[in-house]
């Protein structure tokens, strides 16, 4: 008995000596392949680029690609959670696959910091949601910034071209709330799919509405398709998009017919163009210098820096979460959880972050500002 009582106590002190030093293994999935790769690379870029330890402690990442499907996306979550006993999902990289891979997070206990812009991740922050996070900023922060915009331009009816998903229509939803509070009217709304190759039919339902200005509300390269479509009809108004297509493989795939185009995006896409008053101005240098470093001039993609603010995210976390438990164990995971709910005043290349029981994504007014393309590039709009 006494041997019996030896060998457990020795077995327990081993698990412990092992939990002591494991790693914090972070599992990041990201769509690479897909529909969402020209988020998913930058974000991956990004990745790579992240500090080895935090606080101490070795990080160990496990990458997978979701292939922007959804299904992929689920199956992830599971190996991550099931099989890999990760601390913290960061990803995916789509509302859609964020949305399949957030119930089987959850069921895991297991804290997850989406990279994908629906609000839908994240409201309300209750059951499931408890365990999300999302850095993107809230739609009405951009669609009250495109409304002000269109005000000020005299627009007074704006069509809609919106991706199927639960992203375009969380932004729709948004868009038609706030609207009639502003004077202006939505005349029409088109939805297409991430994968269709013609938005033919919906323009031209949505120009038969004439609209003053249309504003499109997609993610990725598929974003390009409703602006091209106008811009080959001759479509003269101003046309707005969401950050969700705020990369250099967009601006590739429309070429001119993007020019003169606007959008709401994070701060760090003009950062050399933000007044120095910006808080933001100095955290969002910083990134694009660290990564154009590494991936040449004018690289630099709002999806890295959100990769990049995940990092952030934990930096300002993890400290907490150890006080309270050993990473690869189930205290560690909550505590991480509730580190992420109280950060407060996080500053990252992103936004300034403040959260709590009732906002998993804190970001304010601050996360948005109005860009135009002009000559292929981004100017920032006053």
């Amino acid at each position: 008995m006494k041997s019996i009582y030896k060998h457990a106590v020795a077995a327990a002190a081993m698990a412990f000596g092992l939990a002591a030093h494991a790693d914090i293994h972070v599992g990041v999935i990201l769509s690479t392949t897909g529909p969402g790769a020209s988020l998913g690379i930058a974000e991956q870029n990004s990745v790579k680029l992240w500090p080895s330890e935090i606080a101490g402690e070795k990080l160990r990442i496990t990458f997978l690609n979701d292939e922007s499907d959804t299904t992929a996306a689920a199956k992830s979550a599971n190996r991550l959670v099931s099989e890999s006993n990760v601390d913290v999902v960061v990803g995916p990289s789509l509302t859609p696959t964020s949305l399949s891979a957030l119930d089987i997070v959850a069921r895991g206990n297991t804290p997850m910091i989406s990279l994908a812009g629906g609000g839908a991740i994240i409201d309300p922050p209750d059951g499931p949601r408890r365990w999300a996070f999302r850095m993107a900023p809230p739609e009405s922060i951009a669609v009250s910034l495109v409304l002000e915009h269109m005000m000020a331009h005299g627009v007074k009816k704006v069509g809609v071209v919106a991706l199927a998903t639960s992203f375009g229509e969380g932004y729709t939803k948004t868009l038609e709330r706030l609207a009639p509070g502003k004077g202006l009217a939505v005349v029409s709304v088109e939805r297409y799919n991430q994968t269709d190759t013609s938005v033919t039919a919906q323009v031209l339902r949505l120009l038969a509405a004439q609209p003053d200005a249309v504003y499109i509300m997609s993610s990725g390269t598929p974003g390009a398709l409703p602006q091209i479509e106008l811009s080959r009809r001759g479509f003269k108004g101003p046309v707005y998009q969401t950050q969700g297509v705020a990369n250099n493989d967009f601006l590739r795939v429309g070429g001119k017919d993007l020019e003169g185009g606007y959008m709401t995006v994070g701060p760090v896409l003009v950062a050399e163009q933000l007044p120095d008053s910006s808080p933001l101005k100095a955290p969002a240098s910083e990134f694009v210098k660290h990564y154009e470093t590494t991936y040449g001039a004018g690289s630099r993609s709002l999806f890295a820096a959100s990769a990049w603010t995940a990092v952030a995210w934990l930096e300002a976390a993890v400290p907490q979460a150890l006080k309270k438990g050993r990473p690869g164990t189930p205290e560690f995971r909550a505590a991480l959880r509730d580190a992420l709910e109280l950060m407060k005043d996080v500053v990252t290349p992103e936004a300034i972050y403040s959260m709590s029981a009732t906002n998993h994504n804190g970001a304010d007014p601050r996360s948005q500002v109005l860009v135009r393309i002009v000559d292929g590039r981004w100017k920032l709009q006053n």
